[in-house]
């Protein structure tokens, strides 16, 4: 079982670009998060979803837009509210966690390892056979 996180951008062409691989992959969807962390000061969103395999695959694909977008629950950013609006439109229950921030992280592959770390033990993916 290979697990990876494919990061697209942080722009609103990032965000509409991960929702339409929800729209057209929706059959494959099998969870969606928003990551929230907190660096420089400010805290920030992640948003992720995460596809099965296809057909005899191994391959779990986790598409992510990093700690692009400010986090404020007084008012939420524009890509956030699409993000969030695709993911009911697909009925997929919205998973928010806070995590740490990337920068504390030597080199990025360390954070997405974090993450998958997290991922598994919360049993959001399934862990390696």
């Amino acid at each position: 079982m290979i697990q990876q996180f494919i990061e697209l951008g942080e722009g609103y062409g990032d965000v509409y670009e991960l929702c339409e691989l929800m729209k057209t992959n929706k059959h494959r969807i099998h969870h969606t998060f928003v990551f929230t962390a907190t660096g420089n000061e400010q805290k920030v969103a992640s948003i992720a979803v995460v596809l099965k395999p296809v057909g005899d695959s191994k391959f779990t694909p986790i598409y992510i837009c990093r700690e692009g977008i400010p986090y404020s629950t007084e008012k939420p950013s524009k890509r956030l509210e699409l993000f969030e609006e695709t993911a009911k439109e697909l009925n997929q229950l919205l998973i928010t966690l806070d995590v740490k921030h990337s920068s504390i992280y030597a080199e990025k592959e360390l954070y997405y390892q974090y993450l998958i770390g997290i991922l598994r033990l919360y049993h959001y993916i399934p862990s390696l056979h």
